[in-house]
């Protein structure tokens, strides 16, 4: 019942990493969401991330990893999504997971980057989405305006901009209403982790290293992305020996969400 939905924590360095992990299939499936995840973590959420990738739950044991906790210490020195992908390895490795099918998305897609180039074994096969795999004008620029809001602590103006830059404008005309109450939930106490880990999203530079890259992948792009560009889908595309690409071409960032056959696109693939 409820696809055995469970929250857990790995202990790692003198902290901990959050984790959910929901179905009943035999196959792995890792999956490594985006910056959202520097406002708001996967801790306690095991019920409605396994509502809202259900389709994953009855062929996949499905985990989803957050970064690590305390990451305000990082502020001066910081952490790197290489550093990030060191630390999933390690938290798989201590679960048991020894190969899994792994689906990165946005920053999620930077750590699922390296996760394959220097822990291959743990990798069978690759989705990356909406990513990138080093910095461009675009991304530098947005990460910039995110910084100065998350400096400031105008959390409804980085989340307005947010949304602004990642969906559609169909999607945007129903749910510009909800801005009043989206952007009043969900505040952090404190912004050090999303600073943090924004600042590794424009430093993330895995692009000569991406022909390491061995196992099958697909990479998936929007056509119309405002943060990361479609150019950065076929830039890593075109690295990666073998790869397929897809682009949703009236898509913005936020395609994996928009898009109705996401989904099952990845599924197809982890199966073809």
């Amino acid at each position: 019942m409820f696809w055995n939905a469970k929250n857990g924590c790995v202990s790692i360095d003198d902290t901990e990493m959050d984790y959910v992990s929901f179905g009943k299939g035999t196959d792995i499936l890792v999956m490594i969401p985006g910056l959202g995840d520097g406002l708001t973590t996967v801790k306690g959420m095991a019920l409605p991330l396994a509502y809202t990738y259900r389709m994953y739950a009855g062929r996949y044991k499905v985990y989803l990893f957050s970064r690590k906790n305390h990451l305000e210490r990082y502020l001066d020195k910081g952490y790197s999504t290489r550093d990030m992908a060191k630390d999933l390895a390690y938290a798989m490795k201590e679960l048991g997971i020894l190969r899994a099918k792994v689906l990165g998305v946005s920053q999620g897609g930077m750590i699922a980057q390296y996760l394959s180039i220097d822990y291959p074994q743990l990798v069978d096969r690759l989705v990356l989405a909406v990513t990138l795999s080093r910095p461009n004008e675009t991304v530098k620029n947005v990460i910039d305006s995110w910084l100065s809001f998350a400096r400031q602590g105008d959390y409804s103006a980085l989340m307005k901009d947010t949304a602004e830059k990642s969906y559609s404008e169909k999607y945007l005309k129903k749910y510009r209403r909800l801005y009043p109450v989206v952007t009043r939930m969900g505040k952090p106490a404190d912004f050090s982790r999303f600073i943090v880990q924004a600042m590794s999203c424009v430093h993330h530079d895995a692009f000569t290293s991406l022909p390491d890259i061995a196992c099958p992948t697909l990479v998936i792009g929007g056509g119309a992305d405002q943060i990361v560009t479609s150019a950065s889908s076929v830039e890593i595309a075109g690295q990666i020996k073998d790869s397929k690409l897809h682009l949703y071409k009236e898509l913005g960032h936020a395609a994996y969400e928009e898009a109705p056959d996401f989904n099952s696109r990845v599924m197809a693939f982890f199966h073809a």
